[in-house]
């Protein structure tokens, strides 16, 4: 059922309090008086704060500033005059006693009247005593054929061409943005290139950012990374490649379903951050990192209040990439004993977005010890697959050297011999082999000289792989992945040697 549907059906029931909750007021109060002058032939009564009731010359001015004159100016109308009553920001007013008192006293009179109050407010905090009283009807950002609907009439109006490509990636862009938003940033494209074209992507991905600093639970990370700075993990490549055009129009006409996420598991330095900000990079889509330390609050109800807000904030940027880094510390099994269920009741509400939620939100987990992570998470049906990173064998570290030295010397890269360093960092994650170049560069840096192969073999055999001091937890990851219960990312086999 549309938004226009419910409210309809609302209002021909005498519903008598609505709260239409929403940042877009002009766009609210435009498909109002356009839909309920047209289907229900019922007069439209609008009242704020400052100007009181505007519109009609004989009401102009009355309860300015003044709320509880705005419902008694509700009470005294003709009762056999069909009306609905838009009160703009009156959420603001009804945890007051005398207000939620008359509203309640009204609602009686109303539900006996063809007449209907339509609270518009940004915010929902509807009190207990009024909770049975007031219906809160859902009011969705512009869907797609909104957005293309208004793109197209700024388009014309500018009288500017955009290239198919370029247009259907706009219109996904701006997915989670008011038409407001919307027309405010195709003004700042024109203003900066003077046409639309594939760096006004960039402008879109900027807005979004200052959405997501209105919070404190999601960090917008700016990425350079690419899929070629990724050494092995094909398999891994391979399914991202498979999914890259799936946020796009075609996909979507094609009936294909958007990917939900991945869930990526393996020691520290495997690849697993590096993959996420690859494939935010490859998609072209945003990237919110959850910063987990921060959902968990002390007050009562506030970690959920937290999760919710993280929720919202995600899907209103939709399409985008939420990356969740070490979700085992977040929902540790051990760890939520004695937090009176909170930890319990923010994972059963998690659980159940990443299973039901229809929004274009690709989901990256990382993990480095599986044992800690819930049954429920690792189920199929949260994620679209589970990849097990494993430590690099001798050709990925291979390609991880080339990948790296061609970073730090491309014009001399080919000097070094990275097939002899990679035989000697057997054990070694890729974090470490770059970290490896990183000592041999501060050792030649420091006597004034520029560093060899051999200054990377010197830093090899002072470095202790973390593989080695955590074999044991090394171990139990390897054999849970050799079990079949995890997919490799990479095509070599494991060994549990």
């Amino acid at each position: 059922m549309t938004f226009i549907d419910e409210l309809l059906l609302f209002l021909k029931s005498r519903y008598p309090v609505l709260h239409i909750t929403s940042i877009e007021e002009e766009r609210v109060e435009y498909i109002l008086r356009k839909n309920i002058k047209n289907t229900l032939k019922r007069s439209i009564f609008t009242w704020d704060f400052i100007d009181g009731y505007s519109g009609n010359p004989n009401h102009k001015g009355i309860a300015e500033r003044n709320p509880m004159q705005a419902l008694e100016f509700i009470e005294r109308l003709n009762p056999e005059t069909p009306a609905v009553f838009i009160l703009k920001d009156y959420n603001r007013f009804i945890n007051d006693l005398a207000i939620s008192r008359k509203l309640r006293n009204l609602s009686r009179v109303l539900k006996l009247q063809p007449k209907t109050i339509i609270i518009i407010g940004s915010e929902l905090n509807i009190p207990k005593e009024l909770q049975d009283l007031i219906t809160v009807v859902q009011f969705q950002l512009p869907l797609e054929e909104e957005i293309i609907k208004e793109l197209n009439r700024l388009i014309e109006v500018l009288k500017i061409d955009v290239e198919i490509k370029v247009f259907e990636n706009l219109a996904r862009s701006c997915q989670g943005l008011s038409l407001e938003r919307i027309r405010r940033v195709l003004a700042k494209i024109i203003a900066s290139f003077r046409t639309i074209d594939k760096n006004s992507i960039q402008v879109l991905l900027s807005e979004k950012k200052q959405i997501i600093s209105q919070t404190e639970i999601l960090e917008y990370c700016s990425v350079n990374e690419t899929i070629d700075n990724l050494g092995g993990l094909k398999t891994l490549k391979e399914w991202l490649n498979k999914r890259q055009t799936a946020f796009e129009i075609q996909a979507i006409n094609y009936g294909l379903p958007t990917p939900r996420g991945l869930l990526l598991v393996g020691i520290q330095g495997t690849g697993k951050s590096l993959t996420a900000k690859a494939i935010a990079s490859k998609w072209q889509l945003p990237l919110l990192k959850l910063d987990v330390g921060k959902l968990f609050g002390g007050l009562v109800g506030e970690s959920e209040s937290r999760l919710r807000q993280m929720i919202n904030v995600t899907e209103t940027i939709s399409p985008c990439i939420l990356w969740i880094d070490e979700i085992d510390k977040a929902f540790n099994n051990s760890d939520n004993k004695g937090d009176s269920g909170t930890s319990n009741r923010v994972l059963a509400t998690f659980i159940n977005w990443l299973s039901e939620k229809t929004k274009p939100v690709f989901v990256i987990a990382t993990a480095n010890n599986i044992e800690a992570l819930p049954l429920e998470i690792i189920r199929k049906g949260r994620f679209d697959e589970v990849f097990f990173l494993d430590l690099p064998q001798q050709h990925e570290r291979e390609e991880i050297f080339k990948i790296h030295l061609q970073q730090f010397r491309p014009n001399t890269w080919i000097e070094f011999n990275y097939v002899q360093l990679a035989k000697q960092t057997e054990a070694f994650s890729g974090a470490e082999i770059k970290q490896t170049i990183i000592e041999a560069m501060y050792q030649a840096f420091y006597e004034k000289r520029e560093f060899t192969t051999e200054d990377i073999s010197t830093a090899i055999k002072d470095l202790i792989p973390l593989a080695n001091l955590e074999s044991q937890q090394m171990l139990k990851l390897k054999k849970w992945a050799s079990s079949g219960r995890i997919r490799l990312a990479s095509t070599n086999n494991i060994s549990l040697d």
